[in-house]
């Protein structure tokens, strides 16, 4: 006897900033220059399970300290984030990492009981031959990835080649092109699926005029997943992208008191501004 498909709550918390300029945002820069800041996010779902509800924790963060080394502002602690939504991550039980970067794999220690979801081909990349380039190895942590490894061996990097259910009403998708392999999450809540695009697409603008970003391991894999996430979410207002300020702006807070922090992606969003400009 089949059942539903289990629907979960789900969250954006955004933990940190930089500002940025159009033209950083956009391969071959931007013919009306001006600013374009970046959020930095991890997600959180929640879906009642027996006498309490489980928590499953989508992307890190990074540290304190590689915010300093990297010059990014950091708002608020993602583990103290986390906690406001009752998540203690001593008790979470499964991870997904969309990617190895820096910016998505820097808190695996908050985690001590988890399990790890990621794609193969970005493991075998991240400790690969490619890092002794310092285009690619800039994205990463050495520090992180030794952590991965660890954890490989400890039996707790879980790790696939396509598309896997990992738990009720979260599906994994390959999305590769920003890194060889990233994934998108897409989540079963009660306005139906919302697919997580981490930075299969950085910013709405980026899927709107498929623009790719800058930072790419292949651009064509990068274009084709704008057209795979949409595919799947079935329209821009059910994707989320992994970096674009407009998600605070778009979706309510999870409470009064947590505006500009956290944000609920299961609610229906406000209407979709018209991208600036027109498309090369």
């Amino acid at each position: 006897m089949s059942t539903a498909p289990a629907e979960w709550e789900l969250y954006a918390i955004r933990y940190a900033q930089r500002d940025a300029m159009r033209s950083s945002n956009f391969m071959g820069g931007d013919a009306h220059d001006g600013p374009m800041p970046m959020d930095y996010f991890v997600w959180v779902a929640l879906r009642a399970h027996e006498a309490e509800k489980e928590a499953l924790v989508i992307d890190l963060g990074f540290t304190p300290a590689a915010a300093e080394r990297r010059r990014r502002k950091y708002l608020h602690d993602p583990v103290e984030s986390r906690a406001l939504l009752g998540v203690d991550g001593a008790r979470v039980q499964h991870v997904i990492l969309t990617h190895l970067h820096y910016d998505h794999a820097g808190n695996f220690a908050a985690f001590p009981a988890a399990r790890f979801h990621v794609q193969e081909p970005e493991m075998h990349f991240a400790a690969g031959r490619h890092m002794r380039y310092r285009y690619f190895s800039s994205g990463y942590e050495a520090d992180d990835i030794a952590q991965a490894v660890r954890l490989n061996f400890a039996g707790r990097m879980m790790q696939y080649n396509g598309e896997v259910e990992p738990l009720p009403g979260i599906r994994l998708v390959p999305a590769p092109g920003h890194s060889p392999g990233g994934q998108v999450a897409c989540v079963t809540t009660r306005r139906g699926r919302v697919g997580l695009a981490s930075d299969a697409a950085h910013y709405y603008e980026n899927l709107q005029k498929r623009r790719p970003y800058p930072s790419a391991v292949h651009v064509d894999a990068m274009l084709e997943s704008f057209d795979k996430v949409l595919a799947l979410a079935g329209d821009i207002e059910h994707l989320v992208p992994g970096h674009d300020p407009l998600v605070m702006q778009l979706y309510p807070p999870a409470r009064p008191e947590l505006a500009g922090r956290i944000v609920r992606l299961d609610a229906e969003p406000a209407p979709m501004p018209a991208p600036p400009g027109r498309a090369r």
